[in-house]
């Protein structure tokens, strides 16, 4: 029984492994690039390490793009979306979860709704409200239609409706009204649902390409997803600074996955806990 045990948990532990290594090397292979001169990053057959470790590119991307201002154009934006779309989707999500009026449930249904179409349809309506705006290549454009989302809402619905409702009553003989018992009582037992929407939320709105690329032309009101692409050249690209690039602009959502990982992935194990 023992040996089977143990070859069952060394067959596990080998899977795993080989999993992680699926996974991790993508990431060696971007930073080991980064390393690399433009002809031995593009060399048949494929040498996996760099035969001479050089910074240049890291150099030259500085130099062939304002990527100080693309990169805190980048950091200034992912903080509003965060920050905008936890408040709204936060508050819309209480009103859905615990407030009853007129027609809640119907509209909810039209909000869930819009995760069912894909997001490129609403591309053109957008830019034509920008454009009407007149908020065209602006910082203010590329963080407007984030601020909120059917799935924020949803996912936080979802943690609302899992807290017990005698909290609710008992604040409610106490005194307190709607705006009290949200945001002393419900939102400090919704904080797992909130880091896991707000690490989300930042990881799109961090890697977002499409829409800043249609909406944005300057150079310096790119985000850092569509300015990677412009180091593409005519003939030939430019893989070490590609991956240069990529290794500066991937450190950020990293770290904030491992400080916060725990309530990551708390919060995303209880989200279709329903009371």
């Amino acid at each position: 029984m023992k040996g089977n045990r143990a070859k069952k948990n060394l067959i596990v532990h080998i899977v795993l492994l080989l999993g992680v290594g699926i996974t991790v090397f993508p990431f060696l292979w971007m930073v080991l690039t980064s390393f690399k001169l433009p002809g031995e990053s593009m060399a048949i057959p494929p040498t996996f390490f760099p035969e001479h470790f050089t910074a240049e590119a890291y150099s030259k991307i500085f130099e062939t793009l304002p990527f100080a201002k693309i990169y805190m154009n980048t950091i200034y934006t992912t903080i509003i979306t965060v920050v905008g779309q936890v408040a709204i989707c936060t508050l819309a999500a209480y009103a859905f979860a615990r407030i009853n009026f007129p027609g809640k449930n119907f509209i909810f249904i039209i909000i869930l709704s819009i995760l069912m179409v894909p997001g490129q349809i609403f591309l053109i309506p957008q830019y034509l409200l920008i454009q009407k705006l007149g908020l065209i290549n602006t910082l203010t454009a590329l963080f407007l239609p984030g601020l909120f989302s059917a799935f924020g809402t949803f996912l936080m619905r979802q943690f609302f409706m899992s807290l017990p409702k005698e909290l609710e009553e008992a604040a409610l003989l106490d005194g307190c009204n709607r705006f009290q018992i949200f945001n002393k009582i419900m939102l400090p037992l919704v904080k797992p649902g909130i880091v896991a929407l707000s690490i989300f939320v930042a990881r799109f709105a961090w890697n977002d390409f499409m829409w800043p690329l249609i909406i944005n032309s300057d150079p310096d009101k790119l985000k850092l997803a569509p300015a990677l692409s412009l180091l593409r050249g005519q003939y030939a690209n430019n893989f070490p600074g590609q991956m240069a690039g990529a290794v500066i602009s991937v450190i950020p959502m990293v770290i904030l996955f491992f400080i916060f990982q725990r309530q990551f992935i708390e919060g995303v194990a209880h989200t279709g806990v329903k009371g």
